[in-house]
């Protein structure tokens, strides 16, 4: 198993998409990088911490690469908007790839060369701190079915779903 964590606006549809994805194991929504310990929703929010909201992400590399969760990623994504996607606007809606091992830089420095993408506006960075978001955020779409989500599941390719639908 493998970990990954990806930043990529608002949590929620994040959070579902990869769910979804096969070989991913498990996800859980939380913050990211902030300056403060333990960060609340609400002190996002207020600007009162700047870390962003971010999904963690273990997978089965056996089944899926980091590559193919980065080809995912980048599907639901604008890689050149600056604290922003989809209608959620903030420092807490950047985009951020943050790994556990420095290897993992390496992939994703490489996969953006490989496929042309530049001058993105997406952070790469070791994760320095993550704190779980609020119970309430966990699956939230799930919990949620109408809830808002700038993220389009369908997006997602039957071959690519766990249970192939």
């Amino acid at each position: 198993m493998k970990t990954i964590y990806l930043a990529g606006g608002c949590f929620w549809g994040v959070e579902r998409f990869f769910s979804l994805s096969k070989g991913v194991l498990a996800t859980e929504v939380g913050y990211a990088n902030g300056t403060k310990d333990n960060p609340s929703y609400q002190d996002l929010k207020k600007g009162l911490d700047d870390a962003s909201e971010t999904v963690k992400i273990d997978y089965d590399e056996n089944v899926v690469s980091l590559e193919k969760l980065l080809e995912l990623y980048l599907r639901v994504v604008d890689p050149y908007s600056i604290n922003k996607q989809g209608e959620d606007e903030g420092v807490q809606y950047r985009t951020g790839i943050y790994y556990l091992d420095e290897s993992d830089k390496k992939i994703v420095l490489d996969y953006f060369a490989r496929i042309g993408l530049t001058n993105y506006k997406i952070e790469i960075l070791p994760l320095k701190k993550f704190f779980t978001a609020e119970e309430y955020h966990q699956n939230y779409l799930v919990k949620n079915p109408s809830g808002y989500c700038h993220i389009n599941m369908s997006l997602l390719k039957k071959e690519e779903r766990k249970d192939n639908s």
